[in-house]
């Protein structure tokens, strides 16, 4: 058993092997902070970030359940929510919802980080762990591999929290932020000071944080998804700055990496919307500019087809022809004029067709638009095979 060691520093690092990987967590958020962006998107992502959050934060705690039941658990209403995992993953969601209102100046304080635990737990383990209360005398907990107990209940457990509280509004603060959030997030964890939630509680006091540090709206990340996809680097290194004498290097290390992949990762969804909105741009542009009144016919029909890709991604060939059977109601042969307008919008370069055995999957080429200009795409038109006379499609 590894037993809690109150800290002489509680930032304790070396410096130098840090920096690297502060550089590069800092240069990737503050790309993510900088790149254009329309709120819908961001809205989008924000949503998918929080829900990865949520479940991966839940996870880690050894939390079960389906894709289905997730949902119905981040839903706003804690209705049908029959399992402790749903509600741990619904009390979760609440409180970084909460979090996500808390002002930047507003201070880090004690009773703030007990009114985190008190979210997190009401209505999920209210049951056997007292919202946001300290443990008591003989109220000891366990925890991690190797196991590691925590802060000794009552006046060592109550000291140790108030000493953190004081050092993340004082001490901290002549670091980085992105280093508070991480060294505040280990602190926390090894102290472990409430019954239950210690877990979910440090790495929402880390989502605090790092809001704090500026990581908001666009730049809220899904650390504990990275926590929980590296679940055991994750408590081995947590374990191993105990045994550094709360040493914070390999932890800060570990986490930063995590912040730049995670941010990365962000970048390059928000990067593919762009991508997307340039060739919706383009699409609308070059297909409206056809003249006589049977090509445009044809265009509002290769529009139907290309934004049906766009937000779909890939789809299957016979889906696609099914999807668009509105656009070709009416004509002699529909499926004939779907295989016509795919060849010609493959042809331009604006989609593209992959074969796995019989099947033909189509996707749009979010590269088209860096590829092609107004007259080439006019030349293109002339350039392409009179219909029966060449095909990619059958």
């Amino acid at each position: 058993m590894i037993h809690y060691l109150h800290p002489k520093n509680w930032v304790s690092y070396d410096v130098r092997a840090v920096a690297n990987a502060l550089v590069e967590a800092k240069s990737v958020v503050l790309s993510l902070k900088t790149i254009p962006y329309q709120r819908s998107w961001v809205e989008a992502l924000q949503k998918m970030q929080l829900k990865r959050e949520v479940a991966g934060t839940s996870r880690i705690e050894g939390a079960e359940f389906t894709d289905r039941e997730l949902e119905v658990a981040l839903k706003e209403t804690a209705e049908q929510l029959l399992t402790r995992s749903q509600r741990q993953a619904h009390a979760a969601m609440q409180t970084y919802r909460w979090i996500a209102t808390i002002p930047d100046d507003r201070p880090i304080t004690a009773d703030l980080i007990c009114d985190i635990h008190r979210r997190i737990v009401t209505g999920a383990d209210d049951d056997h762990c007292p919202a946001g209360k300290i443990r008591e005398r003989d109220q000891n907990v366990t925890f991690g591999s190797p196991r590691h107990r925590g802060a000794e209940g009552g006046d060592e457990c109550r000291s140790a929290f108030t000493e953190l509280a004081h050092a993340i509004e004082h001490r901290l603060k002549e670091h980085d932020p992105i280093i508070q959030a991480l060294a505040a997030h280990y602190h926390f964890a090894a102290m472990h000071p409430f019954l239950d939630g210690n877990g979910r509680t440090a790495r929402a006091l880390e989502a605090l944080l790092l809001q704090h540090a500026g990581l908001r709206e666009t730049c809220l990340i899904a650390m504990s998804n990275y926590y929980y996809d590296e679940k055991t680097s994750y408590l081995a290194t947590l374990a191993k700055v105990r045994d550094d004498d709360n040493d914070l290097t390999q932890f800060l290390v570990f986490g930063l990496k995590g912040i730049a992949i995670q941010a990365r990762r962000l970048l390059q969804e928000i990067q593919h919307q762009i991508s997307r909105e340039l060739f919706r741009n383009l699409m609308f542009h070059l297909f409206h500019r056809l003249k006589t009144p049977r090509k445009r016919i044809i265009a509002e029909r290769q529009i139907e087809i290309l934004k049906l890709l766009l937000d779909a991604e890939s789809m299957e060939l016979e889906a696609l022809i099914s999807r668009t059977a509105a656009s070709y109601k009416g004509l002699k042969d529909a499926r004939t004029a779907v295989i016509r307008d795919l060849n010609a919008l493959i042809g331009l370069g604006a989609i593209g067709v992959a074969k796995t055995g019989d099947q033909f999957h189509l996707a749009a080429r979010l590269e088209w638009p860096t590829e092609i200009t107004e007259t080439q795409f006019f030349a293109q038109l002339k350039k392409l095979p009179k219909a029966k006379t060449h095909s990619f499609l059958p």
